[in-house]
């Protein structure tokens, strides 16, 4: 009696393959579900401009030498680019008010099979680190459970190649993020 084994690869672009997601995959996504904090609150962000979240004092602790501008074309909701290109390793933020829940990146349509997500927490709110593990580390998205159904997005980029490590990237986001949601929960 012969056995045959058959394992199988899917992508929406040709030539980036990866494993269709198993049962074992999907149970390792639900066991990062359940690593997350609590919310402590609610912070609505629906209809924020996160350009506004960023302080002057913060730009400069993130090394942002450009004035925050909206992005010309942006992809997840309202997004705004900050650029830290003075001197080098050249690098960029983005950050994103996401109409989305948290979930969602780890079981749900956002989630992606060639991603890495690891569970975090940024200022004391649930987070997801989300990047893609091989090749040249080139950016790192960390995702902030704001609000129910509600996600900040804070991602680094590198702009000269091979000048960051992805930790490195990973922190740059996660501080981005840390001051973004200082800033939600800073009185208007």
């Amino acid at each position: 009696m012969a056995v045959l084994g058959v394992a199988g690869c899917s992508s929406a672009d040709p030539g980036t393959a990866y494993p269709v997601q198993t049962a074992v995959s999907s149970a390792s996504q639900q066991a990062k579900a359940a690593q997350l904090p609590a919310r402590p609150a609610e912070l609505p962000i629906a209809g924020v401009d996160p350009c506004a979240l960023i302080g002057q004092a913060q730009l400069d602790e993130l090394k942002v030498t450009s004035v925050p501008r909206k992005a010309a074309d942006p992809q997840d909701g309202p997004t705004c680019v900050l650029d830290a290109n003075t001197t080098e390793p050249f690098h960029a933020f983005h950050l994103r008010v996401v109409d989305a829940d948290l979930q969602e990146w780890l079981t749900g349509a956002r989630r992606k099979n060639s991603m890495t997500t690891a569970p975090v927490s940024v200022e004391g709110y649930p987070a997801l680190t989300n990047y893609r593990a091989s090749g040249t580390p080139s950016d790192c998205e960390v995702l902030v459970g704001a609000a129910n159904g509600e996600t900040l997005a804070a991602q680094a980029f590198a702009i000269t190649s091979g000048g960051f490590s992805q930790p490195q990237l990973c922190e740059l986001a996660t501080q981005a993020a840390g001051l973004a949601v200082q800033g939600l929960k800073a009185p208007s």
